[in-house]
């Protein structure tokens, strides 16, 4: 079984799609999905369709979403081959169920490996390295998290830590580019992002290094001014004592000398990009 959630869900087995259309089967097999080869409890799928209030029939209704699962994924299985069934991929077990990928893909796997040796190489120094397996990485994800499917909270916790997870590796792929020079080709990314992260300090600091080691100073202090009018109007907090002093680097130093904030959310280290 092959299975995708970086994006819209599609779950394959024997190469033929078994996601089904029906919105709560749909969720079912998604959190399924995320926890392929792991033990689901009940309990937690219950939760993720119904929340605290479900109905009287939830067991029965529970049930008959997985035999819907079954027969999906029992006319993708090759005919006449009884060596796996359907219910030797999607598993009953006392009080839980799990889905058995039999040694298919999971681009979270996936992109969880690729970023592993991103952060291993950014951490021996070898930018170029990061860069490349970070990118590689980053481009798995083709659209949002579970982008297609209705979540409750499960689901809606998973989806929150994947685009978490995704978040710090392209901070770390923009930080390996900018230690590897490529300050301008950085701009249009980082432009969109920190329109869409209007909060978010460490990709304010890249975008305004990127700024002013292209030469462009005065945009580089602007961004900073943006981004502490937005934190000061949404959450009450001034920009860290990192930042600021950033912001006093660039005043006063030549874009070589510029430093930025370390990845470490709002601490006060600083590193050297040169």
């Amino acid at each position: 079984m092959d299975i995708a959630v970086l994006g819209p869900l599609d779950v394959r087995e024997n190469g033929i799609p078994v996601a089904p259309t029906a919105p709560k089967p749909r969720q079912v097999l998604a959190l399924l999905a995320l926890k392929a080869d792991q033990v689901v409890p009940v309990a937690a799928l219950v939760e993720e369709l119904w929340g605290e209030r479900p109905p009287r029939s939830v067991r029965t209704t529970l049930q008959t979403y997985i035999l819907q699962l079954r027969e999906l994924i029992s006319a993708a299985l090759p005919a006449g081959d009884d060596r796996r069934t359907a219910k030797d991929v999607l598993v009953t077990l006392p009080g839980s169920y799990l889905l058995n990928t039999g040694g298919g893909s999971s681009d979270v796997l996936e992109f969880e490996r690729r970023a592993g040796l991103g952060y291993r190489a950014m951490d021996a120094g070898d930018f170029a390295g990061a860069a490349k397996e970070l990118g590689e990485a980053l481009a798995l994800w083709t659209g949002s998290a579970l982008a297609d499917v209705q979540t409750g909270p499960q689901l809606e916790m998973e989806r929150m830590r994947l685009e978490e997870t995704r978040l710090c590796a392209l901070d770390q792929r923009i930080e390996a580019d900018l230690r590897l020079g490529r300050h301008r080709e950085l701009l249009g990314e980082l432009t969109v992002l920190v329109s869409r992260y209007r909060t978010h300090e460490n990709l304010h600091a890249q975008f305004m290094l990127a700024l002013h080691r292209s030469g462009r100073r005065s945009e580089a202090l602007e961004a900073y001014q943006r981004l502490r009018n937005a934190l000061v109007r949404e959450l009450g907090l001034e920009p860290s004592a990192a930042l600021r002093r950033l912001q006093r680097s660039i005043m006063v130093s030549g874009p070589e000398t510029a430093l930025l904030p370390a990845a470490d959310g709002r601490g006060d280290r600083l590193s050297r990009v040169g």
